[in-house]
């Protein structure tokens, strides 16, 4: 679900990039009188009781258009889908100046700090370049180090990362015979999803069904924030999601959408007769040795746990930071110790909710692993490799796979995903075959929504890549 916050867009981003196609802001809690199944919800403040909307219609009632869809393209902004860099095509990528070789660890140091201290906070950067030993780097800002000193191998919450394991599994029981692509969503989970009955499998995949997003909804927004403290379940957070106007006629658009993840996590479970942290573990993460990889079902770290610390802006930086995007509750801010610079430490916002859609725990190292067995074909056939592979246009500049997305970059295409959840942005990459792989922690989401962090962060991301196909990076990234 969440592959929450971390999108890297400037306020005034590329024409090419996801941010050309945000729409004005709007309230995150705004509700009209066009929504006559849900009572009135007024403004939510920290500091209030929150007033929640109850559903009066029947959860298999037949979709209809929300006063609180909030579009996709604000969604994907503020999840993990999306970013400056991934946004943008080879085709739109303008030629610049290029180094003479590939970039070095010094010169990806250097990089990596200058994000952390741009309003990324903390750094990792891991390369695999398939022979030789792994480049393996962490930067920081130097007041977290009272809080924790940053290491190549600590654990971080990869956010929608999760997605691409979910979609592994259903593939895995789609070549199993188990589970059909053109499935309904209502044969497996009878009254659940709204409107199940005209989507299918295939469309929870790739984002084309329909369903916009529990995030930036009234009952949900306290949550997201940590203000309080509840334990959700999938089907209370479908029900809960707005429907959305449908697409224009003609080829399909993937419109991003948590829901559609949570709703797979229930499928997966009902096929299979399992848990989802069993199949997990029997079926990807022991199998390939995963040892520091799990789905969290709360916000507390395990004994033992090295962990990366979060962290966000405080309430009024927030605000300013997300004004070109969405008009935010006055005062909301996320929950957590107050720290140097107006940030706050939100480690320990619970993340479960998140579940199937973004809920895991990994390292840079485990999770590479994970991805480079994924896209060398060790767990899926061809077929569904080549299916999982099938993209879709975002709408916006990106191109949507089966929970795997396709990312051409100056240097050349990847395939993975992005993630995010208060204090954790990630992106996670590798070439066609799975020879090499990249990944780029960041500990803040929308510390890096502004321009001199966003710029900074996709320098990194860019030079990573580039480093990765051992290719010399543009002296200066596109703009």
């Amino acid at each position: 679900m969440l592959a929450l916050l971390t999108g890297r867009d400037t306020p005034t981003p590329p024409s090419c990039c996801l941010g050309a196609a945000i729409p004005q802001p709007r309230r995150a809690w705004e509700q009209t009188s066009e929504s006559p199944s849900r009572r009135t919800i007024r403004a939510w403040s920290p500091h209030e009781e929150t007033t929640m909307s109850t559903q009066t219609s029947s959860p298999t009632a037949k979709r209809s258009r929300s006063s609180l869809a909030v579009p996709a393209a604000t969604i994907a902004v503020l999840l993990g889908i999306g970013t400056a860099i991934s946004g943008c095509s080879a085709s739109h990528i303008p030629a610049a100046p290029v180094a003479a070789t590939a970039p070095t660890e010094q010169q990806l140091g250097e990089l990596a700090q200058s994000a952390a201290d741009t309003g990324g906070t903390g750094v990792i950067v891991r390369i695999d370049r398939g022979t030789g030993a792994p480049v393996a780097l962490a930067r920081q800002i130097q007041w977290t180090e009272a809080d924790h000193i940053l290491a190549p191998t600590d654990r971080f919450r990869v956010g929608s990362n999760t997605k691409t394991v979910t979609a592994t599994l259903v593939l895995q029981q789609v070549a199993e015979g188990t589970i059909t692509l053109e499935d309904t969503v209502e044969s497996w989970l009878p009254g659940v999803v709204p409107g199940g009955g005209d989507i299918t499998i295939a469309q929870l995949l790739d984002h084309t069904s329909g369903l916009a997003d529990f995030i930036l909804t009234p009952e949900f927004l306290p949550s997201l924030a940590g203000q309080e403290i509840r334990s959700w379940s999938p089907e209370e957070l479908i029900a809960i999601t707005p429907s959305q106007d449908p697409a224009p006629s003609g080829d399909p658009v993937s419109s991003y959408s948590n829901a559609n993840y949570e709703a797979l996590g229930l499928v997966l479970e009902e096929a299979t007769g399992m848990p989802l942290d069993d199949l997990i573990a029997t079926r990807i993460t022991e199998p390939l040795g995963m040892t520091d990889t799990r789905l969290a079902h709360s916000a507390d770290w395990e004994a033992g746990e090295d962990h990366a610390r979060g962290y966000e802006p405080a309430a009024a930086q927030l605000a300013a930071i997300l004004a070109p995007v969405i008009e935010l509750p006055e005062g909301f801010g996320f929950a957590g110790d107050a720290r140097p610079d107006d940030h706050v430490d939100t480690t320990g916002i619970d993340p479960s909710y998140t579940w199937a859609a973004g809920a895991m725990v990994s390292t840079a190292e485990d999770w590479q692993t994970f991805l480079t067995a994924l896209n060398s074909g060790q767990l899926l056939p061809a077929a569904q490799m080549e299916r999982m592979r099938t993209v879709v246009p975002d709408g916006v500049g990106g191109k949507y796979g089966l929970g795997l997305i396709q990312m051409d970059s100056a240097c050349g295409t990847v395939w993975g995903h992005t993630g995010g959840l208060p204090g954790y942005s990630s992106e996670i990459y590798t070439d066609a075959d799975g020879e090499r792989s990249v990944a780029v922690l960041t500990s803040s989401n929308f510390g890096i929504k502004t321009e001199e962090a966003a710029a900074a962060n996709r320098d990194l991301v860019i030079a990573a890549i580039c480093a990765m196909f051992d290719e010399p990076a543009p002296e200066e990234p596109a703009q």
